[in-house]
């Protein structure tokens, strides 16, 4: 049994307005040290697969078909071993 952790964030150029409206809303709040905010995703899978190689091979592939918009956004991913 394997565990993924994903991490998916907007490319850099690429606008993020929810990031701004926190970082805005921070510094009204008087957070003024906060110079930028970007909003991503963070996402864990389960995987009963039967190498650590099948995983990442497995979890490479549904971030390119559905869990990242590899057009506008970086992702990134671990996957450890855990015992069942």
């Amino acid at each position: 049994m394997f565990k993924a952790v994903i991490k998916v964030m907007l490319k850099k150029g690429v606008l993020d307005p929810q990031g701004e409206a926190v970082q805005s809303s921070l510094s009204a709040m008087g957070y003024d040290e906060v110079k930028d905010v970007r909003i991503g995703k963070y996402m864990t899978l389960e995987l009963d697969n039967e190498s650590k190689n099948e995983a990442e091979k497995n979890v490479e592939e549904m971030c390119k078909r559905l869990l990242a918009n590899p057009v506008i956004e970086d992702y990134e991913y671990e996957i450890v071993e855990v015992s069942t």
